[in-house]
């Protein structure tokens, strides 16, 4: 940009500055984008998982500037681990397409952070989700208001069993969110900088972006 345009090379504290002004064009760009994948989404099958993201080491937590407080101490239970920080929620079409993303503090539990989600899917869609988001309530409420079909994968002592061929579908549906997640928790930088908490959490959102034009190129 300097020898082409004259432009001065931006510092870090230049670039953030930059960056954040950008903030609420980016979520209102990611926000339509999703709404177009919905609309294009044929198959009409939706994935919701959620990815802990620490914002620091267990050991350093009382040293935190970014977060402080209870509310961010959550436990990742695929992992066994307890961790300081947030949690990204996402919901994917069947092929690992992300269009929604909600980001919330590391102790809220996946059903509550579900509850509070404005998800907008169109009627005739079907959400899978694992166990963590069982909520009977909800189920019916979406089925009878918006005609969506949550799935949640059931526990063993579950009063509401799914037959073996639904359990088969979500357990299929599944895998591919995770791989996701995967692709998306690989593009965080080792150390993100960050001075307050909504430049983390912004850094956050560029990150599902960037891997949801990735998977969007790939196609």
């Amino acid at each position: 940009m300097e020898q082409h345009h004259g432009q001065a090379p931006l510092d870090k504290s230049g670039f953030c500055r930059r960056l954040h002004a950008l903030h609420e064009p980016l979520v209102a760009l990611f926000a339509a984008l999703g709404r177009h994948r919905k609309a294009r989404n044929t198959s009409a099958q939706y994935v919701i998982d959620s990815a802990p993201i620490a914002v620091c080491d267990n050991i350093r937590i009382r040293r935190s500037r970014l977060v402080q407080g209870e509310a961010y101490r959550g436990r990742s239970a695929s992992k066994r681990r307890w961790f300081y920080g947030f949690k990204l929620q996402v919901v994917m079409t069947a092929d690992g397409l992300p269009v929604d993303c909600f980001i919330h503090a590391g102790s809220t539990a996946d059903i509550t952070a579900l509850q509070a989600m404005p998800l907008h899917l169109p009627p005739g869609s079907t959400l899978s989700a694992d166990a963590g988001y069982t909520d009977y309530a909800l189920e019916d409420a979406w089925q009878e208001a918006e005609q969506v079909t949550l799935l949640a994968a059931r526990r063993g002592n579950s009063l509401r069993p799914h037959s073996p061929s639904v359990a088969y579908l979500i357990g299929h549906y599944r895998k591919g969110v995770e791989t996701a997640l995967s692709g998306i928790t690989a593009l965080f930088a080792k150390k993100i900088h960050a001075v307050t908490a909504q430049g983390f959490l912004l850094k956050l959102l560029l990150c599902v972006f960037a891997y949801t034009l990735q998977k969007i190129s790939d196609q």
